[in-house]
């Protein structure tokens, strides 16, 4: 039975990757904070009472600031193959938060390929890259298009990049870089833009609330569907050799365009409930992303079928039934 390491297991990427994995017959053993509260909402429906014979899903505390914790339990794991996805991930909190983005979202991924080079570990690493770190190159980006990142959380992300690289060439890892875009699902956390229309449209919708307030409506991004984007992840690691891969879906929507279709699927009128919110724009904004995604196509036969009219409609209707059902 293979063995997986998951960081960031208890997110939305993490969350599907967990599943995805367990329904492939892995052992699946993922990285989580302590807390003083709950904080694994997104996994609960996987857990297993930890005295069942047959449980696959085991959970274990550590934090990516601390390079001996990740050497141990690596050294104790020894899973088949690691997954990166644990960071400091929203863009616009990175600009408020520069100093802690850079040590995990950037000093962290060092120290997970150091723990695995240090004890000797035979696996495969993939490492969540973003296509934050084109930030202002034009559309669209490929794995050969320049990196401008335009956030500390851009900017730590081509660290990160940069050190899969380094380890993958000087040590001969088998480490890759998935290059994600934006992707999206009812999972996604509530602060994140699309999850924040989805989620007030549904709270609208059943007059909970009146209004939302958003930044940059102009803003265009190429948005996918999650559950597909990890079954990318996990197709970067059984190719025959690593690479770095773009994963997206080659289209491109404005926030407003979210914003109208989300809207419209609850039989709304947006323009009546949404307000601009200057506090919400970044201090250098990243006009557009569009991925094209043709070499994962050719080299790993992966190709996005969720496109944004679908997404937003999974997503509204995710929220107004989670909602409906805490009435």
């Amino acid at each position: 039975m293979k063995k997986a390491f998951v960081t960031g297991i208890t997110g939305q990427d993490g969350s599907y990757l967990a599943e995805l994995l367990l329904a492939k017959g892995y052992e699946v053993h993922g990285l989580i904070r302590r807390a003083s509260t709950f904080n694994t909402r997104r996994i609960d429906h996987l857990y297993t009472d930890p005295h069942e014979p047959d449980k696959r899903l085991f959970l274990h505390y550590g934090d990516l600031t601390d390079g001996s914790r990740l050497v141990t339990l690596l050294a104790a794991i020894q899973p088949e193959e690691v997954y990166h996805l644990a960071a400091q991930s929203h863009v616009r909190v990175s600009f408020d938060e520069p100093e802690y983005t850079g040590d995990t979202t950037g000093m962290g991924t060092t120290r997970l390929l150091e723990a695995i080079r240090m004890i000797g570990l035979n696996c495969r690493f993939y490492q969540a890259s973003s296509s934050e770190m084109f930030g202002a190159s034009p559309p669209p980006q490929n794995e050969l298009t320049p990196f401008y990142p335009r956030s500390p959380y851009g900017a730590a992300k081509v660290y990160g990049y940069w050190m899969t690289r380094n380890y993958r060439e000087a040590y001969d890892l088998f480490a890759v870089n998935g290059i994600l875009f934006n992707h999206e699902s009812p999972r996604r956390g509530e602060t994140f833009v699309t999850r924040k229309i989805t989620r007030a449209v549904a709270r609208i919708k059943l007059g909970l609330e009146k209004r939302v307030y958003l930044g940059n409506l102009d803003a265009r991004r190429d948005w996918g569907y999650a559950p597909e984007y990890v079954e990318g992840m996990w197709r970067m690691l059984q190719h025959h050799q690593p690479d770095d891969y773009v994963v997206a879906t080659g289209t491109s929507y404005s926030v407003r365009d979210f914003v109208s279709l989300a809207f419209q699927h609850a039989g709304l009128d947006w323009e009546e409930h949404v307000d601009y919110d200057q506090r919400y724009e970044r201090p250098t904004e990243v006009d557009s992303l569009v991925g094209d995604a043709s070499k994962a196509q050719v080299e790993l036969g992966w190709k996005a079928e969720v496109h944004v009219p679908d997404l937003v409609r999974i997503m509204v209707d995710a929220d107004l039934a989670a909602l409906t059902e805490e009435d």
